[in-house]
């Protein structure tokens, strides 16, 4: 494990609860919650959430195509209403939060990034940038965010820093799903704290190995709590729950990604690979509901991805890269039980290039109309964090 002193110091003192560069990071105006899921390599949302209504989606999958719901048959689409279906490998999971109305899909969502590169379309949404503009990497939509709401307590669940939360006030960010000991012990630490004894950072460096040492506390023993003599839960079941049990306790606005989307060769249909992955994705969201707690109320949970795929199969029972795509918004407390936004009959008349669902939805619309609702953010504040963006309200919160 490499580390620079100066990211050290950084990220000891975007920890600490003291003020930093002016601002105090204390608990929010209300409880509100939000966390970030970006699906990495562009999922194949018409087999998540599917157009059970259309003739064309069966005639363009033949391998592939989820079937119409029938109770009697297990492997067939879930029902969500008269035009949608949900895949099957969700049952457990996510569809009993959309009967709650804890759970909405947005179809034809994305962005109007048209190159169908996985890292350019990344950049565009982690970014929040107008596409046609010069893009500055050092300003990630939800640093933006963070510094524009002034009582917040922001964390990247990730390995390395993102894009998005690049350019704000330092924040931490832990690897979640491979958790080990501190890579400076509590001798280390202490040598490094002494170091700024009567410097301006000297309360922060300390107080940052303390956030720290409590941040590795609070995961390793909830899985010593989980484990009890049975198989510890695995993939990001696990992960969702150490990030439910730190949202609830400490951070209230959190990024994740989670990767293993590009199926362009044998992606499966109600079993296989895309299936595997969304039972681990389900069990995970779930799992966060639930460890989140009653805070779950006051939390909303945006599932995104960089684009949708081809709406028909390729000659390697696939999919390859395509334009617009399916987002989730979930929460206790969202207006769900609900396909939203702006829709259109599954055609080809309707597609994209004659090859992708079309993004009728802008990504930085909805975002900016969640923003909005949730935070009370008034045009220079959102204008701030989204420039040049008209918000979309769809009446999920």
């Amino acid at each position: 494990m490499h580390i620079n002193r100066r990211d050290l110091i950084g990220g000891l003192a975007a920890l600490s609860s003291m003020t930093v560069a002016g601002r105090v990071w204390a608990a929010p105006k209300t409880d509100a919650r939000l966390l970030v899921v970006f699906l990495r390599g562009a999922y194949d949302a018409a087999n998540v959430v599917i157009p059970i209504s259309s003739d064309f989606y069966y005639a363009s999958r033949p391998n592939l195509a989820i079937a119409r719901p029938d109770p009697a048959v297990a492997t067939s689409a879930l029902s969500l209403d008269v035009n949608w279906g949900l895949h099957p490998a969700l049952r457990d999971t996510i569809l009993p939060l959309y009967q709650k109305g804890q759970a909405a899909f947005i179809p034809f969502a994305g962005t109007d990034d048209l190159t169908r590169s996985h890292f350019e379309t990344q950049d565009t949404i982690e970014l929040g940038q107008d596409v046609n503009g010069v893009r500055d990497y050092r300003s990630g939509f939800m640093a933006r965010l963070a510094d524009t709401l002034t009582r917040v307590r922001p964390i990247s669940f990730t390995d390395q820093m993102p894009l998005t939360f690049q350019g704000g006030e330092p924040i931490p960010n832990i690897a979640i799903n491979s958790v080990g000991k501190p890579g400076i012990d509590s001798r280390q630490a202490s040598l490094i704290a002494s170091m700024y004894d009567g410097k301006s950072l000297a309360g922060s460096v300390r107080e940052g190995f303390r956030v720290r040492d409590d941040v590795y506390n609070a995961i390793t023993d909830h899985m010593m709590e989980a484990s009890r003599g049975a198989v510890s839960p695995k993939g990001f079941e696990l992960s969702a729950r150490r990030i439910g049990r730190l949202m609830r306790e400490q951070f209230n606005l959190g990024f994740v990604d989670v990767g293993g989307w590009d199926t362009h060769v044998n992606q499966g249909a109600a079993s296989g690979y895309l299936a595997d992955r969304l039972s681990e994705l389900g069990r995970g969201l779930a799992g966060f509901a639930e460890e989140i707690g009653p805070q779950w109320q006051e939390t909303v949970v945006v599932v995104v991805s960089e684009f949708g795929r081809t709406f028909r199969e390729n000659g390697n029972r696939g999919t390859d890269h395509g334009h617009g795509s399916v987002y989730w918004v979930l929460g206790g407390g969202i207006k769900g039980g609900r396909i939203a936004g702006e829709q259109i009959a599954v055609d080809q008349s309707h597609l994209f290039q004659n090859r992708d669902y079309p993004v009728l939805t802008h990504y930085r619309s909805l975002l900016g109309g969640l923003f909005q609702r949730m935070y009370g953010l008034d045009q220079n504040g959102l204008q701030r964090v989204f420039a040049t963006v008209q918000p979309r309200d769809l009446g999920l919160v």
